[in-house]
């Protein structure tokens, strides 16, 4: 293991027999620990994340679970630097698998809200998911998932003039291109990559960024982000039809996304060519 790991508990690092680095986004790197007596854990840590970041993250695995009975990973200890979980399995590109983790993730947005938000401020990435309390899905769209990034610096200066003129008329439109819907209980973050598989073969569902929201903005994610096959949707449909048209708005409630990335990186890859694309087609 690295020097940076010389900080967590004196109690996870003496019987570590293995360490093998796992694939852990652009923030956090993320280690499958071995002890000597073979059981294994997954520990995702970084010196330089926020305090709250992994408070976070272990409080809203335990709401998923608790308020939506979806499956999560079990959290054994937490603390600013870290957060040590079982180690669970790669999932199973399987008809079986994706048609259970549709289901589960209609079952997550069966769990309605009063209002739209949550009672503290998140994390997406390093930065701050802002949270506040609304009681207007397009009025918390609008200032939480787009204008809450046009202020950041990096964005600022990826973007023209003219791409945040067009932002603004989306945000100012959203109520005639977004249909009326309630606020239900989102993971926030779900692509593929935080998907995973219990030993059963189970879907198991990492990395939340919990707030009330539209369904449709939390599906957005899963399916403009290497998205899961056909099934996943047919699947998740079953249980919880979507409004006419779901499809073509999906790029629109993935800006959050593209927002989130200039935030972080600046203009990294065809992300500024992604967000003209929307601003042309919905402004």
């Amino acid at each position: 293991m690295t020097a940076r790991w010389k900080s967590l508990p004196s109690a996870v690092i003496p019987d570590v027999v293995e360490a093998e680095p796992l694939a852990g986004g652009a923030v956090n790197d993320v280690w499958r620990l071995t002890l000597a007596d073979g059981t294994a854990y997954v520990l995702k840590g970084s010196l330089d994340a926020p305090a709250d970041l992994f408070p976070l993250e272990a409080a809203g695995l335990g709401v998923l679970h608790e308020r939506a009975g979806i499956r999560t990973p079990r959290v054994f200890e937490v603390s600013a630097h870290h957060v040590l979980m079982e180690a669970l399995r790669p999932r199973p590109d399987t008809d079986a698998f994706w048609e259970a983790a549709g289901r589960a993730f209609a079952a997550l947005h069966a769990v309605r809200g009063d209002r739209f938000g949550w009672d503290t401020d998140g994390r997406l990435g390093l930065l701050p998911q802002e949270n506040g309390w609304a009681d207007d899905g397009h009025a918390f769209f609008a200032e939480h998932r787009i204008r809450r990034y046009l202020r950041e610096p990096k964005v600022r200066r990826a973007l023209e003039p003219a791409d945040l003129a067009g932002l603004e008329r989306i945000c100012e439109r959203l109520p005639r291109l977004v249909p009326a819907a309630p606020s239900v209980l989102n993971h926030g973050d779900l692509w593929r990559a935080n998907i995973v598989a219990d030993p059963a073969g189970e879907p198991v569902f990492l990395d939340p960024a919990v707030c009330w929201a539209w369904a449709e903005s939390d599906l957005s994610m899963t399916y403009c982000c290497d998205p899961p096959p056909d099934r996943f949707f047919r699947a998740y449909e079953e249980i919880s039809p979507l409004a006419d048209g779901w499809r073509d708005r999906m790029p629109l409630l993935h800006l959050r996304e593209h927002l989130s990335v200039l935030a972080h990186f600046g203009s990294y890859g065809d992300t500024v060519a992604r967000v003209r694309d929307v601003v042309r087609t919905f402004s």
